[in-house]
């Protein structure tokens, strides 16, 4: 497994509760990571040898400003090329926006901001040209993400006729429960491979604030504060992990027949049927299939 970037949520907490959310953000998420274990993913890292990169997410990053200020300077300072994803709720004004990131000059490479109705009541919401124009004053590179409504998406065909900048929803997470329901479904039998994640030599992997490492949001190949990085990655073998192995084979559908999972019928996309498959198999498959944030649970 070379494994190039860490993408680690800082926080599951966030200002937002989107339909749309992976790991099912809320001001009442539970889980957030302290500076020592920064510190002990850092250096686990560098141990690693091939991460390049260090990504602070959430949840919300930002709500722990200081926790994520010292993590950066810390990520910078290892040599790591270093990016923040952020809902943009902080930049307010244009003399906010600088107030916020101005500390971040010179150390984050990349910054994506949230630009979609998911987050705001209108598309081009002005706290994102603020953070825009504030990142440019201070040299620091931005781009935004922004998620199409699924009422945009009632001819998807899972690759989407979508707008230009646009991504589709992923129906995981929130958006199995929240907006399924408004796109057209298709057989499970469609559904025989993963469309979105490398499996088997996944580039980059997400850390939670409680040291699991998913492959995919709420599939795990370990815990970091159990076993090292370096050795996690050494023995991944996904061919042999109960979930990720029939995944590998023939996708959603694979995974829902090798289980003898009762979930014949009709789904979003992939995403949705593996989603389900996972509930179905959590009890079965705890440490591979958690933690309950992310199948919201808290």
């Amino acid at each position: 497994m070379n494994l190039k970037g860490l993408h680690i949520l800082l926080t599951y907490q966030c200002t937002f509760e989107c339909d749309h959310c992976f790991v099912w953000g809320s001001p009442w998420q539970q889980g957030t990571l302290t500076l020592p274990q920064i510190d002990q993913v850092l250096a686990q890292a560098a141990a690693a040898k091939t991460v390049q990169a260090i990504y602070f997410e959430g949840g919300e990053p930002f709500l722990y400003y200081a926790t994520l200020l010292q993590g950066v300077r810390r990520a910078a300072a290892a040599g790591f090329k270093v990016g923040i994803v952020t809902n943009g709720y902080w930049a307010i004004s244009p003399n906010d926006a600088l107030a916020w990131l101005r500390p971040f000059a010179g150390l984050v490479q990349d910054l994506s901001i949230s630009n979609d109705r998911f987050h705001f009541s209108r598309e081009n919401d002005e706290r994102v040209g603020f953070a825009r124009q504030a990142a440019e004053a201070l040299g620091i590179s931005i781009g935004e993400i922004s998620i199409a409504q699924a009422e945009e998406l009632l001819d998807w065909d899972g690759v989407g006729m979508l707008p230009i900048g646009e991504s589709g929803v992923m129906f995981r997470g929130r958006a199995a429960e929240k907006l399924a329901g408004r796109v057209i479904h298709r057989p499970w039998t469609e559904f025989t491979a993963c469309p979105h994640e490398d499996l088997r030599d996944p580039g980059r992997v997400h850390l939670d604030a409680l040291g699991n490492l998913h492959v995919c949001q709420g599939i795990l190949m370990g815990n970091l504060f159990e076993q090292p990085l370096r050795t996690l990655c050494e023995v991944y073998d996904p061919e042999v992990h109960p979930v990720i192995g029939p995944l590998l084979k023939g996708g959603p559908y694979a995974l829902a027949r090798k289980h003898g999972l009762a979930l014949a019928g009709d789904y979003a996309d992939a995403c949705h049927l593996c989603y389900r498959a996972r509930q179905e198999l959590r009890s079965r498959f705890p440490q591979e299939l958690s933690p309950d944030q992310v199948y919201g649970i808290y």
